[in-house]
């Protein structure tokens, strides 16, 4: 059962970003032109980057975007249902692999807006899985009690039962308190206290270990080995069933697990297990993306991105640079004016011509060739 999503748009204070260790990861938009007529998102795999190498002379093509001295010709951020790091980490990287500043501004992650959720869950108990750094993530956000799966599992003996088999893994008895300091971090009693949110905020690496001790949590009413009839809140940070990476087919994205887990969940529990999915295509995320292309429209050299929130309008175009129609073209088509898709061929999508369900405003091959013809569409 899938919940629809609040469409309001997620408070631009996590614009402000508050540097942590370097000044250059938070560093603030140069001068942009305020007459910019249009925003670019671009996706990152598939579009920009395959695995870590740059595809579609992307690096190129970004820096056509800037002007000599090094300033921002049009706002343009990326949009991706990716994540697992920190938006200032994705940006650092990015950063060092296109060859051009890119600001943690610029880059909306799957998991950015789990921010909005910061007031419901900042002193409760919660779990997160997916890749990369996904505990560290969300206490960046501001939760006070995150634990990882596999922190979470890792109290319970038994509760992966092939776990013995598994070479790869390291599990530890103590939690780690270094993504906040003593004072701040409120005690975790994982033995009594019921988790209240479960967050998916990449793509799970251990899928059969996630899904028993989700299923156990969610279950359980928050509280593994206990009953109880309600279940914990469920968030996925995207649905994308199927997304480019390095290999050369397409990989199995987080929509895939998603659909793993409420198979089993169904199968083993009365009631339907209840979710809410963020991430491309829902509308509000290309909403808030023009929200954000036009606050950094509007900042020149200072720290005041308050700007009007409401003037999307002002933009002619916003173009959507994607690689997957169920996903980014879907995602455009739904938001509506002023968006524009332009569909590469460097990904998911590979077809000679359009996509048959849902159409392109523009099929190309590459991004360097997206970006050439909005360049000379916007300079007309």
């Amino acid at each position: 059962m899938r919940f629809g999503l609040n469409n309001q748009p997620w408070p631009l204070s996590w614009l402000r970003l508050r540097p942590a260790s370097s000044t250059r990861c938070f560093s603030l938009v140069h001068s942009l032109p305020l007459q910019s007529s249009c925003g670019i998102a671009f996706d990152i795999d598939g579009v920009i980057l395959r695995g870590r190498t740059p595809i579609g002379n992307s690096p190129s093509a970004l820096r056509r975007l800037y002007d000599d001295s090094g300033n921002l010709k049009l706002p343009f951020l990326f949009l991706t249902n990716g994540g697992g790091i920190p938006e200032c980490k994705r940006a650092s990287e990015l950063s060092e692999l296109l060859g051009v500043e890119i600001l943690p501004s610029q880059v909306v992650l799957g998991h950015s807006p789990f921010r909005n959720l910061i007031k419901r869950f900042e002193n409760e108990l919660i779990v997160v899985t997916g890749k990369g750094e996904p505990a560290e993530v969300m206490s960046a956000y501001g939760f006070k009690k995150v634990l990882s799966l596999e922190e979470y599992a890792s109290y319970f003996d038994d509760i992966d039962p092939v776990a013995q088999f598994k070479r790869w893994t390291k599990t530890t008895k103590h939690l780690n308190l270094s993504r906040n300091s003593s004072e701040l971090a409120p005690q975790i009693d994982v033995l009594s206290d019921r988790v209240k949110a479960v967050f998916i905020a990449s793509d799970p690496v251990d899928w059969g270990r996630d899904i028993q001790v989700l299923c156990d949590i969610l279950t359980s009413g928050g509280l593994p080995g206990k009953e109880s009839e309600h279940q914990p809140h469920l968030y996925f940070a995207a649905d994308d069933l199927e997304y480019q990476a390095a290999f050369s087919c397409e990989r199995l994205g987080m929509g895939a697990f998603r659909i793993a887990l409420e198979s089993v969940f169904n199968r083993i529990h009365l009631k339907p297990l209840e979710y809410t999915s963020f991430g491309k295509p829902n509308p509000f995320v290309f909403q808030n993306a023009g929200a954000i292309l036009r606050n950094l429209q509007l900042s020149r050299q200072s720290n005041d991105l308050s700007g009007d929130k409401d003037a999307i309008h002002a933009f002619r175009t916003l173009y959507m640079i994607g690689d997957n129609p169920f996903v980014d073209v879907k995602g455009a088509r739904q938001a509506g004016h002023p968006w524009f898709s332009i569909l590469t061929r460097t990904g998911v999508f590979k077809e000679r011509g359009n996509h048959a369900e849902f159409p392109a405003d523009l099929v190309v091959d590459t991004v360097e060739e997206a970006v050439d013809f909005i360049l000379k569409r916007e300079s007309s």
